[in-house]
């Protein structure tokens, strides 16, 4: 299997399988894919199917399977950037509810929960998150562009709520009110920032699809 991401700020992952390898994605994700590809739809469990749709996935998964060489490809469905990350064994990772696009091995998508009661709740990321993993590798939709980090342990970064798009599970989330009244009302940054504490790798997106929605709706008339 080979890959290659194409089409800049509207992003496609073209994947190249050869005969017997095969992808999974959620229903609905596939863009376009070469003939002596077959896809079979499967849920895999109620369990495995209520952790998808609480983390804002279909509740069903698509496999497609080479019968012969080919290609598949799968787009983002927001401008931004699709990143693709290996998963090892003991060496998960966390993500934003829907980043999923698809994947290839042995990787096993749950419901991740946050670490710190806090950081689920006010953090902006949420307190339910996708955890991958498994062995192989995972794609994820970025919203806008995706700057990485490598934290060393105990350091911390400091991140405005919905930026987090993914963090090495052995990274933790946490939140922290905003100090002083004036910043509150007038700083414009809301109550709460996200801190991230390392080891680990996170990722941050430019244009979360959540500030984005709030900065159309303010253009949209409302009538009475």
């Amino acid at each position: 299997m080979t890959y290659e991401v194409v089409g800049g700020s509207l992003p496609a992952v073209v994947i190249s399988m050869n005969a017997g390898e095969e992808v999974k994605c959620e229903s609905g994700s596939m863009s376009w894919m070469d003939r002596g590809i077959k896809m079979e739809t499967s849920g895999g469990g109620l369990g495995k199917m209520f952790g998808r749709m609480v983390t804002g996935e279909s509740l069903m998964l698509n496999t497609y399977k080479a019968e012969t060489a080919g290609r598949i490809a799968f787009a983002s469905s927001f401008p931004g950037s699709i990143k693709a990350y290996e998963i090892k064994p003991g060496q998960g990772i966390m993500a934003q509810k829907g980043a999923f696009l698809a994947s290839y091995g042995d990787v096993e998508m749950s419901v991740g929960f946050q670490k710190k009661i806090g950081g689920g709740f006010f953090g902006g990321e949420g307190f339910l998150m996708q955890k991958f993993e498994g062995n192989g590798i995972v794609f994820l939709e970025i919203d806008g562009y995706a700057v990485e980090y490598d934290l060393a342990s105990g350091q911390q970064m400091v991140i405005d709520t919905g930026y987090v798009a993914m963090m090495d599970s052995t990274v933790t989330l946490d939140v922290e009110m905003v100090k002083g009244v004036k910043n509150v009302l007038f700083g414009g940054e809301g109550l709460f920032n996200t801190i991230v504490t390392g080891p680990g790798k996170i990722t941050i997106q430019t244009m979360p699809i959540s500030k984005t929605a709030m900065l159309i709706y303010r253009y949209i008339p409302h009538g009475n």
